[in-house]
């Protein structure tokens, strides 16, 4: 159990862009978890009014804004996804919202078994927080498919993204658990399920 969140047994769920996390996820709240996706809440307190609206707006300038003057995520990620310092810039002000609405979720979860699905989750403070690191992993050739096919993205895009990532082996290393996602979804059921009648808290 977490010491953090008395009650509470937190998986932290990471991998690199494409690798399948939020399938994962998906199958873990099958399994009776609660879930939080990092992703979406750092969608979230980008809108127009919320926690860190403000200071990206005043960090990267009116010309990442629409005409209703939400944040225009795809001008945005043009820019931080071509300059790594920028990136980090974002991330340095997006990040400490990202964990306080996190920190909220948690605590409201009902569930004894909270996920938390986060790219950056061995590189901050989550890390320490989580009981369990459980990685999802596929090849760098599907990682590649699923950008250019789900996702849309160019070649060159696609490329660009998986290289920014920070090594998928330095995740790989800390994993309690490993889910190999190639394959067809059963295949990552199967995985999950074992995983899951293996949790001792």
């Amino acid at each position: 159990m977490s010491e953090s969140y008395p009650g509470k047994y937190l998986i932290g769920l990471t991998g690199n862009i494409a690798v399948g996390k939020s399938l994962v996820r998906k199958l873990l709240a099958e399994q009776g978890a609660a879930t939080i996706d990092a992703d979406r809440i750092a969608h979230q307190i980008m809108g127009k009014g919320e926690a860190a609206y403000a200071d990206i707006v005043a960090a990267f300038g009116a010309g990442i804004l629409d005409d209703q003057g939400e944040i225009k995520r795809a001008v945005l990620g043009e820019i931080v996804f071509n300059d790594a310092a920028r990136l980090r810039q974002l991330e340095a002000i997006s990040h400490p919202a990202i964990r306080r609405r996190i920190d909220q979720l948690i605590r409201e979860a009902e569930a004894e078994v909270v996920v938390i699905e986060a790219i950056k989750l061995l590189e901050g403070e989550l890390k320490r927080a989580v009981d369990s690191v459980w990685v999802v992993d596929a090849s760098p050739e599907t990682q590649l498919r699923r950008l250019l096919t789900k996702r849309g993205m160019s070649q060159s895009e696609a490329r660009r993204r998986i290289a920014l990532q920070n090594p998928q082996a330095d995740k790989l290393r800390q994993a309690d658990v490993i889910i190999q996602n190639d394959g067809p979804v059963d295949a990552a059921r199967a995985q999950v399920t074992r995983a899951w009648a293996a949790l001792s808290f």
